[in-house]
């Protein structure tokens, strides 16, 4: 199994969804969960209307994968109820091209490289989409 990674910043609507149908994107997991002032089309309901319109599935978790403000990040994924949405991820995974969507255009910045590292511990490879040309997989944690 493959799980894809990909950044918003810096990013035009027609750039985002050329990778997306060039890697074959099939589900977006949105893990953003502070949609801040980026372009309307980068929000979530133009988000979701751009990944319809390419017969895209679209699902926010934000909130249930993004983490909570007042909370640190590797506390949050030591919840349950991170573990439980962690969950809808992997199970997607076994059927579905699913790339997990973030702000950050760099995974080294980014929690979805925290999300991701989580996946290749189960022997899920990851790719991280840079630009329609240029990818990016991690080193194995093996």
């Amino acid at each position: 199994m493959r799980i894809f990674t990909l950044g918003t910043a810096h990013r035009d609507k027609h750039d985002f969804v050329r990778i997306l149908i060039k890697y074959g994107i099939q589900v977006v997991f949105d893990v953003r969960a502070f949609l801040g002032a980026q372009e309307d089309y980068f929000r979530r309901n133009g988000l979701q209307a751009l990944c319809v319109a390419q017969g895209i599935d679209y699902v926010y978790l934000g909130n249930e994968i993004g983490g909570p403000k007042d909370r640190n990040y590797k506390d949050w994924i030591r919840t349950d109820e991170y573990k439980r949405n962690f969950d809808i991820i992997r199970k997607k995974l076994e059927k579905r091209v699913c790339c997990i969507l973030c702000t950050e255009r760099s995974p080294e910045r980014c929690h979805r490289r925290i999300i991701s590292g989580q996946l290749a511990e189960q022997d899920i490879e990851v790719v991280h989409l840079l630009d329609e040309t240029s990818v990016w997989h991690p080193p194995s944690r093996t």
